[in-house]
């Protein structure tokens, strides 16, 4: 065992007592960086704004500061990124984490010298629980891949600016950066099947023990990998142990996965995001992760169902229930105040406090009031693969709201397989089952004839690689929506 794994063993252990202390102790925990966040912000325009002078209690931060998503807080981080200081937190951000996807284009998401240590420390926590966990710590010694965003920044008004995962980049402990591939010059290539297949060149002789990405760009390395060596995953790299990933459920690519890889390997899920680092898997045989209660992140949580109420219900964590689906609200160290993440999650645990991510309140089917979410479509797609020994690369769903002559609506399911199931119907049939015993609103409209079966719609081998190319999404942090509540994705797949 070489110096380096024996002191990560030792790191490791003082890291997981530290976040035994602050997860028995919620409720406190939680308390201490609410006053910090407010005593730190008072002074600037949003505290002024919001007379955080005057706030002393939970309740008088509910009533003075509304929930806001990025359109609602805009205003401000505008002052901020014409360069303005002392906006949403004092003096200017370190970075802006640039992000698409809002009505008015591009997402400036301020990171600054307080809150950026999170992002870093969390991954590495991550990491050491499962090394004191395992006890498993020679990984360290062998190469690691992290598939991200390039690192290559740009400026605006004095602050940089980049994809999140390439301003991380640049944070890499001195000590992993011996370990760490690709090379920079490859990391800064911008396309990303030439990405992939200069990563490929670079890794395919190394010794690779950690592999870290989002699932479906993971999946395209490896297969690019097996297409150019002849070999699984697993034999081409056979101290490979590790697979870290975050951004999507890592279920539906797992029997792909294995396939590719040719074996079973260790896997740690994150929850990461350019607002803040909130969650991570702390124990290999619990799908929940652990949020993160010290981090300089404030939360609070609001119930689905009353989201889009005047006024919804506000809760902290002493008062959120297990499987609940809520909206997750955040104020961080970053100056996002109450800030509305559009992420929705359930706890699994309240000792401690756990999670899974179930999906995006905006990306949900309900055109006829059924409301079906991500976790329960990953669910049903993951039993009925499990049922039908079948593999899948991609899906999506989309409603069927005017179907030709006089059928009735329904969901229709765009499936790309690797290996097809032997009965197609029968995997269908698997599909609605698993959806009706989930979501009882989907079973009301089945049984009350509003909607027929699912259906599935197949799609040609690459087929939503072809569609996220078409769109300018291909690779490095970008992901597929996993629900559309219309037609839009789905319109853009029939002609595929």
């Amino acid at each position: 065992m070489s110096i380096k794994s024996i002191a990560a063993k030792v790191f490791a252990k003082h890291i997981r007592n530290k976040i035994d202390k602050w997860a028995s102790n919620p409720e406190a925990t939680q308390q201490k960086v609410f006053n910090e966040l407010l005593k730190k912000a008072k002074n600037t325009k949003f505290g002024v704004d919001h007379d955080f002078k005057k706030i002393s209690t939970y309740k008088d931060f509910a009533d003075k500061v509304p929930v806001r998503d990025y359109e609602e807080l805009k205003s401000y981080v505008d002052l901020m990124v014409a360069g303005k200081e002392d906006i949403l937190w004092p003096g200017k951000p370190l970075y802006y984490a640039k992000t698409s996807g809002t009505t008015s284009g591009a997402k400036y998401i301020p990171l600054t010298k307080e809150s950026m240590p999170t992002h870093i420390n969390a991954a590495r926590d991550a990491i050491l629980c499962y090394i004191v966990e395992t006890g498993k710590s020679k990984f360290v010694d062998g190469k690691m891949i992290f598939l991200q965003g390039s690192p290559e920044l740009t400026e605006k008004n004095g602050v940089k600016l980049g994809r999140l995962s390439g301003i991380v980049a640049h944070f890499v402990p001195s000590y992993l950066q011996k370990n760490r591939l690709p090379s920079w010059e490859t990391n800064c290539i911008d396309d990303w099947e030439t990405k992939v297949d200069a990563i490929v060149g670079e890794t395919r002789d190394e010794d690779m023990t950690v592999i870290s990405g989002i699932p479906s760009w993971v999946q395209m390395y490896f297969e690019k990998l097996q297409q150019t060596t002849n070999k699984k995953v697993g034999d081409l790299f056979k101290n490979f142990d590790l697979f870290i990933y975050g951004g999507v459920n890592y279920e539906p690519y797992r029997a792909k996965f294995e396939n590719l890889i040719g074996r079973k390997v260790d896997s740690i899920e994150l929850y990461p995001a350019s607002e803040g680092f909130f969650a991570f898997q702390d124990k290999q045989g619990d799908k929940g992760m652990l949020l993160l209660l010290d981090s300089g992140i404030f939360y609070e949580f609001i119930k689905s169902e009353e989201f889009f109420e005047v006024n919804p219900k506000r809760l902290t964590i002493g008062e959120v229930e297990v499987g609940v689906n809520y909206v997750m609200i955040v104020s961080t160290t970053a100056g996002l105040w109450a800030y509305n993440l559009g992420d929705t999650i359930q706890f699994t645990s309240i000792k401690p406090y756990k999670l899974i991510v179930s999906g995006r309140i905006k990306h949900f089917i309900s055109a006829f009031g059924e409301h079906v979410i991500a976790k329960e479509v990953e669910q049903a797609m993951k039993e009925a693969t499990e049922q039908t020994k079948c593999r899948i690369t991609e899906f999506t769903v989309a409603p069927q709201i005017t179907p030709e002559g006089e059928q009735l609506p329904y969901h229709e399911w765009f499936v790309e397989f690797e290996k097809e199931p032997e009965d197609l119907q029968k995997f269908s049939e698997l599909l609605d089952k698993s959806m009706q015993e989930q979501n009882s609103y989907y079973l009301d409209l089945i049984a009350g004839k509003i909607l027929q079966q699912l259906k599935i719609k197949k799609i040609p081998t690459n087929g939503f690689q072809q569609y996220m190319k078409s769109i300018g999404k291909l690779g490095g942090q970008n992901k597929l929506p996993r629900l559309s509540n219309d037609r839009k994705i789905a319109e853009v797949l029939e002609k595929i």
